[in-house]
């Protein structure tokens, strides 16, 4: 870190000088980037900011308001403060205007009643700034190299927050933007402690520009994302302090690169498949994203046994459902497992199909109709015949039959990523329906309503603004006073908007719960009478629901 003023006037040069604070004394922790010898009243035209100046005041102006601009000038371009030594304009004592203004406008002024050498003054005070900036890069050295292997390694969160804590020797947090935790590193406190209220404390915290330091809470915050899209914040949890004027934080390069890395790793994709089966997701791959051509489609699968000119082709998707998250490894060898399982499934079905997983959760199946095979009895027994290798495997830990997801047919390779992104909509928001709940052994776009479709959503970055845009003030107005604004809110849209209904489910008195109505009226700025006002905040519940699952 810098030197500040206080620092500055404890080297011995300076002391020499018998150096006296009559001005701005609880400004001495502003950090000194530079020392600047002038006897010029317009200095200021050559400073950049950080800079501490001497002078012997020979030519600064005589009248007040030339020494008010003077010390005006100083403190708008940033300068840490100004030394006067005696002996040359002054002996006794400073003009009182000049006192005056660096007191009015928070300027540290000091006197120096003994001449002592300026050069030396410069020479003792650049060495301190020349190490510590070399101090700096030494520490970011350190911190690059770091996040580079794990970059490079595709470290998982917790670790990544590991080394930030243990770098900083403070908690830290990553929290999504509904300030739900990720991932967390209590740096020795304890859980509890850190993570009481988390998300009404986090609230609290709106620090400006993409890395903010709040003095009150002591939270250094800095937006984690890639690709232009923010989907989370880093917070490293530090104690209260004031934070030296024009300085950045000390952590805040330690911050952001750890940021930086797990932006990085949530892009990378890794998987330990089978060559036949890394081949079909390969492909499956080059579907989805547009990266082959509809021709090397057709010709790569036709080499892989699966002819896809000529039928109808129909994506299906496959989700595990499951409770408590698996370990990394455990969690690759499952989807290994599952996805042979599939394949396999669909050999015994004599169904033709391009067969891999789609990411790490899921397994995806683009499956080429000939022109006898009727469509619902295929995927039936499909379905069937997949749930029967499962529980032969052994391998159905929670009983929980696996999601069946069909995306609709269609005629041509074209259109094969339209069937396979429906599948994967429509497997993710049935995910959380309860198994068993229908009759049918797959689902379809149609089974999918608003829930699901928000419960797909969950984790984009723009629901969750859309959320916070919709009730964030509600949501912070409850954090602050425990009040249950929003559960109110919820019991009146549920009830249809009939006030006399909501309030016997709230088990409140009509005037009561019609002034809290208003409450939350005046709190979220809308007018609770019009239908399409109603409508948002309905569905924002219903998307905070999503979120928060």
């Amino acid at each position: 870190m810098l030197p500040t003023v206080s620092q500055v006037l404890e080297l011995d040069v300076l002391r020499r000088g018998l150096p006296q604070v009559v001005a701005g004394a609880d400004r001495l922790h502003r950090p000194v980037r530079w020392v600047h010898v002038s006897e010029l009243p317009d200095v200021a035209g050559m400073l950049q900011g950080g800079e501490l100046v001497l002078s012997t005041g020979i030519a600064l102006p005589e009248d007040r308001e030339g020494l008010a601009r003077y010390i005006r000038e100083l403190v708008e371009v940033g300068a840490a403060g100004l030394v006067v030594e005696f002996g040359r304009r002054y002996f006794d004592s400073l003009p009182k205007a000049l006192v005056h203004a660096a007191e009015q406008r928070g300027l540290p002024l000091v006197v120096l009643r003994r001449e002592i050498r300026f050069v030396a003054v410069t020479e003792a005070v650049h060495a301190l700034v020349v190490n510590a900036q070399l101090e700096q890069l030494r520490a970011s050295e350190a911190v690059h190299q770091v996040f580079n292997e794990l970059a490079v390694e595709g470290a998982e969160p917790s670790e990544v927050l590991r080394q930030i804590a243990r770098m900083a020797g403070r908690p830290v947090v990553l929290e999504n933007l509904s300030h739900q935790v990720l991932a967390h590193d209590p740096a020795g406190q304890t859980e509890d402690e850190l993570l009481e209220h988390w998300e009404r404390r986090s609230r609290a915290v709106r620090p400006t520009g993409r890395t903010g330091f709040d003095p009150r809470s002591g939270w250094l915050v800095t937006a984690v994302g890639a690709r232009g899209e923010d989907w989370g914040r880093l917070v490293l949890v530090d104690d209260p302090t004031p934070l030296p004027e024009h300085e950045a934080h000390p952590r805040a390069m330690l911050l952001e690169r750890g940021a930086a890395t797990l932006a990085l790793n949530r892009l990378l994709v890794r998987d330990r498949e089978s060559l036949e089966r890394q081949t079909h997701r390969t492909l499956l791959s080059g579907i989805m994203t547009h990266a082959l051509t509809v021709s090397e489609v057709a010709l790569r699968a036709q080499a892989l046994g699966v002819p896809l000119d000529g039928r109808r082709l129909v994506g299906v998707v496959l989700r595990r459902r499951s409770g408590a998250l698996p370990a990394a490894l455990e969690a690759q060898a499952r989807l290994r497992d599952f996805t042979e399982l599939a394949a396999g499934a669909a050999r015994s079905c004599r169904l033709a199909a391009l067969v891999g997983a789609l990411d790490d959760e899921g397994v995806g199946l683009l499956i080429a109709l000939g022109s006898q095979q009727e469509e619902h009895a295929a995927l039936e027994a499909f379905a069937a015949t997949l749930r029967r290798l499962i529980a032969d495997s052994g391998k159905e830990r929670d009983g929980a039959p696996p999601v069946v997801a069909v995306g609709s047919s269609v005629g041509s390779v074209r259109d094969a990523r339209r069937t396979l992104l429906e599948a994967t909509q429509v497997a993710d928001a049935a995910l959380h329906d309860a198994p068993g709940a229908r009759a049918a052994s797959y689902y379809r776009l149609p089974d999918v309503r608003l829930r699901g479709l928000l419960h797909l959503l969950r984790d984009d970055a723009r629901l969750q603004t859309y959320v916070e845009r919709e009730l964030g003030p509600l949501l912070a107005y409850d954090a602050e006073h425990g009040s249950q604004l929003v559960q109110l809110l919820r019991v009146y849209l549920e009830q249809g908007r009939n006030k006399s209904a909501a309030a016997d489910a709230a088990h409140l008195s009509r005037p009561s719960f019609y002034d809290r109505l208003h409450k939350v009226e005046r709190i979220l700025a809308v007018d609770l009478d019009q239908v399409e006002s109603c409508l948002s905040l309905h569905v924002a519940l219903l998307a905070l629901d999503a979120v928060r699952r």
